[in-house]
């Protein structure tokens, strides 16, 4: 298993815990239909809501090395991929903001920090993961699946947002905010994880196989 997956892996299933943990505590304060994610990261116990999206941002790196470094990820992929990570590490640093009492500059830059990484995970899934990728395996294909059902759950979000738009109401209600925020939350990282598995287990490839000492065509991998 390579190193740097097996700890992205770690870091980003000991973040979900956290994150789980948080909502599950909450049920009985927070109604998660409409109450968005980020709101565990406000009042004096919002460090560990950071630390749980810390430790997801984290693990994600190290995955999308591992898929670099594997040459499993493109240029394209790769980018998204820490796109989606920055944009965690973003979220976790500016606390969300409650806009009924007026503009925020730390809760609007936690806001283009949640956009940036719903976007581009998605993106870094169906790039990655895609179909006719020569490395194919039932871990991409589950990949590509949810990276697929990411861009949906963006489209549907963003078709309601221009609804709301046009009929002049507040695009947070027109729909289960929470609700939708989690689903998407949820395939998206089950997208990460599948692309998590899939660089643990596949064997680094090496460009030119190396030479023994005797001229013999010697295969190495890690």
């Amino acid at each position: 298993m390579h190193r740097p997956a097996r700890w992205g892996l770690g870091a980003a299933g000991a973040g979900i815990a956290v994150i789980v943990g948080l909502d599950i505590s909450s049920l009985d304060e927070m109604d998660p239909f409409r109450r968005t994610i980020s709101e565990h990261g406000l009042g004096p116990d919002g460090w560990v809501f950071g630390l749980g999206v810390g430790l997801l941002a984290a693990g994600s790196i190290a995955i999308g090395v591992s898929l670099a470094r594997k040459r499993l990820a493109g240029v394209l992929g790769t980018i998204a991929l820490m796109g989606w990570s920055l944009g965690l590490f973003v979220t976790a640093w500016f606390e969300k903001h409650d806009w009924s009492v007026g503009p925020s500059l730390s809760g609007s830059i936690h806001r283009v920090g949640s956009f940036v990484a719903f976007l581009c995970l998605p993106l870094a899934a169906v790039l990655i993961a895609r179909p006719w990728h020569r490395h194919r395996s039932r871990a991409t294909l589950v990949a590509f699946g949810f990276g697929v059902c990411s861009v949906l759950w963006v489209v549907g979000i963003a078709s309601m947002m221009f609804y709301a738009s046009a009929e002049g109401l507040p695009w947070y209600r027109v729909m289960p905010l929470g609700l939708v925020e989690r689903g998407l939350a949820v395939t998206e990282v089950a997208a990460l994880l599948a692309l998590g598995v899939w660089a643990a287990a596949r064997r680094i490839d090496v460009a030119e196989p190396e030479r023994g000492p005797a001229g013999a065509v010697m295969e190495t991998s890690t």
